[in-house]
């Protein structure tokens, strides 16, 4: 099947649909596609918590304000281009998505807004207890479902872009539901794919964030950057078990009722490794993972290898105010807030990492632009709480007006035969019986980041995961056994998952073994403290195959 369009857009989260109706609205053709359910996957419809906006509407706020709380929080390596994109356009997104009915909660007739950690002032908004993601997500879906010029198309995973001269002229793609390799010419690609954090052993990411896009980019010349700083969620949901919620659900009740952190000797301990935390949560996610961890190590974390968070010491009316049919689905859990407290743990929940880009969301790959989480740099070391959501947004808006207006005066069209040397490149695996599974290599690899590239790092275990994903990607890769039978592909689906999965934990891991300090989400035991002469970022580019981290340009260059 061959498909031409004015604008691909690779991936239907929030950033992918904004992307799509800021394409459209420019005059041009555009694709939007998900290798799962268009608008019902990526990292928005999970989002649970607040957005941040300078709008000023329960204090007064300037943009330049949370401009500077996101630096601050980024540890010195923000891009601070991108950073200021995100604050002066946050608070216009926020206005539109409100004249689009997404009803974000009101107080005296103004958006309410909440302090969140590492905000200065009341500046996160949001919709409904834990509904603020999916009330986004929905919102935006029913906006691209009727916009003219917009064509959505499910189930196609996008396996390789495809590059002539410098410039992208489309893609292939993967029909998961019969195998067929799919042909999409397009002179402008946006990839709005997230982040990678599936590719972690505890995670709070939707199926699909297992870092394709990053692979993507990579392999058609674009740079990435900060692919070592993983953000991991430090109060993530540990025990007992929890049915149909989501793990990190506690941040904003921790933040909104001062939930108490504790160690397994019912202690108050952040304020031990620099934070102040007694009575309202306003430590930084890095550092409250920090401390976990370090309690852990200490012997000093509660039964299931974390920390407990108490809400006992709040009045059961005050709960309720807050979160009343939130309580009583805890309660249907056998959780009771007023009598129990609950053990947390950190949880990859975000990445600060991405592709290069500009202030107007372009590659250096002409034609390959990216949105939301896939691009990095904006957050440098670590991300302010409330801002992912304020970049899905404004950096989708941006991408797709910047490539419907490359797309509507490129000169350059499809080129059959670079995409027939591209689907020839994509040598399919083996069909022996005797090679692995995908699915086992991606659980192999999920455990091998966890222990060795996760929260805490040394150079002995970066190494070992290195020269394992090297061999993965060398050896076991082409030897894994896939079926001849592709009336329903996930087997050939999965197989190109842990191609991508490969090629971004070892750009994950070559980051993180070059940086020899600790930083916001990267935490090195051998280095324990930041050092002014790794204060710049990290570019990871691809050569013939071959993965390399080296510096690049210094922070304000």
């Amino acid at each position: 099947m061959h498909l031409e369009t004015d604008v691909l857009v690779v991936g239907a989260g929030g950033a992918g649909m904004y992307a799509a109706l800021a394409a459209a609205a420019e005059g041009a053709r555009v694709l939007l596609l998900d290798k799962n359910m268009v608008g019902r996957g990526g990292a928005t419809v999970m989002a649970q918590m607040t957005v941040a906006a300078a709008l000023g509407e329960q204090e007064p706020d300037r943009w330049e304000d949370h401009l500077a709380d996101t630096v601050r929080a980024g540890r010195e390596l923000c891009d601070e281009g991108l950073a200021e994109v995100v604050c002066r356009g946050a608070p216009e997104r926020i206005r539109e998505m409100d004249a689009w009915g997404v009803g974000w909660a009101r107080e005296g007739g103004h958006i309410r807004q909440v302090v969140a950690p590492g905000h200065g002032r009341a500046r996160c908004c949001y919709v409904d207890f834990l509904d603020t993601g999916p009330a986004v997500a929905g919102t935006l879906r029913k906006r691209v479902s009727r916009a003219s010029g917009v064509r959505l198309l499910s189930n196609l995973q996008v396996v390789d872009l495809v590059v002539a001269d410098g410039a992208v002229r489309g893609a292939l793609a993967l029909s998961v539901g019969d195998g067929a390799l799919v042909e999409i010419a397009a002179p402008s690609v946006v990839i709005a794919t997230g982040g990678l954090t599936k590719l972690y052993a505890r995670t709070s990411a939707s199926n699909n964030m297992s870092g394709e896009g990053y692979a993507l980019a990579l392999r058609a010349g674009a740079e990435l950057v900060d692919m070592e700083f993983v953000q991991f969620f430090p109060i993530g949901h540990l025990a007992p078990r929890l049915v149909g919620m989501d793990p990190i659900m506690w941040d904003p009740f921790r933040y909104k009722l001062g939930g108490r952190l504790l160690n397994g000797a019912r202690e108050e301990f952040i304020d031990r490794y620099g934070g102040e935390d007694r009575g309202r949560y306003t430590a930084t996610r890095d550092l409250a993972t920090y401390a976990i961890c370090q309690e852990v190590e200490r012997g000093r974390g509660s039964p299931s290898g974390g920390a407990w968070l108490s809400f006992e010491h709040v009045p059961e009316a005050d709960l309720r105010a807050a979160f009343g049919p939130v309580v009583d689905r805890l309660l249907a859990n056998g959780i009771d807030l007023t009598r129990q407290a609950v053990e947390v743990a950190p949880i990859a929940h975000y990445h600060m990492g991405g592709i290069r880009v500009d202030r107007r969301m372009r590659s250096a790959v002409e034609g390959l632009l990216a949105a939301g989480e896939a691009v990095g740099g904006a957050s440098g070391a670590n991300r302010l709480s409330g801002n992912a959501v304020s970049e899905a947004l404004v950096f989708g808006e941006i991408a797709g007006r910047e490539a419907a207006r490359h797309a509507l005066g490129a000169s350059r069209g499809w080129d059959g035969a670079v995409a027939r040397r591209a689907r020839e490149a994509l040598a399919p695996p083996t069909t022996s019986a005797d090679g692995a599974s995908a699915v086992a290599l991606l659980r192999e690899l999920r455990d091998l980041l966890w222990r060795d590239v996760g929260p805490f790092r040394t150079a002995e275990g970066l190494a070992r995961a290195l020269a394992r994903i090297r061999e993965m990607r060398v050896r076991d890769l082409h030897d894994v056994s896939v079926p001849d039978d592709r009336a329903f592909a996930l087997e050939l689906a999965e197989w190109h998952e842990l191609r991508a999965a490969l090629e971004v934990a070892e750009a994950v891991t070559v980051a993180a073994l070059a940086r020899r300090e600790s930083r916001g989400a990267h935490q090195r035991y051998d280095f324990p403290e930041p050092l002014p002469e790794f204060r710049f970022n990290q570019a990871v580019r691809m050569c013939a195959g071959a993965i390399a981290a080296d510096r690049a340009s210094e922070v304000g260059a």
